[in-house]
């Protein structure tokens, strides 16, 4: 069994070489090309999330404010009920 550091290597390798493979058969040009499109994805996926966490803030701010208004209304009932119970 090979350890950890041997793993790590042999996997180092092979990335490597298959870097090494597609610079040579994709060219400068499309490298370029290709991480132009990841960082507009990224871009996009970024403000994707930023839009999702707005949102759900949003809706658990709404959560919250009925959750307050609904332990008021339940403090009236009880308030109502305890002096009807007299």
């Amino acid at each position: 069994m090979k350890s950890y550091d041997e793993l790590a290597k042999d996997q180092a390798q092979r990335e490597s070489s298959l870097l090494s493979k597609l610079v040579a058969e994709a060219g400068i040009e499309e490298l370029t090309n290709f991480e132009a499109g990841l960082s507009g994805r990224q871009s996009e996926i970024l403000f994707k999330i930023t839009t999702e966490m707005e949102d759900t803030q949003e809706a658990l701010s709404q959560v919250e404010a009925l959750a307050q208004r609904l332990r008021r209304h339940l403090d009236k009932l009880k308030k109502l009920h305890q002096t009807l119970s007299k």
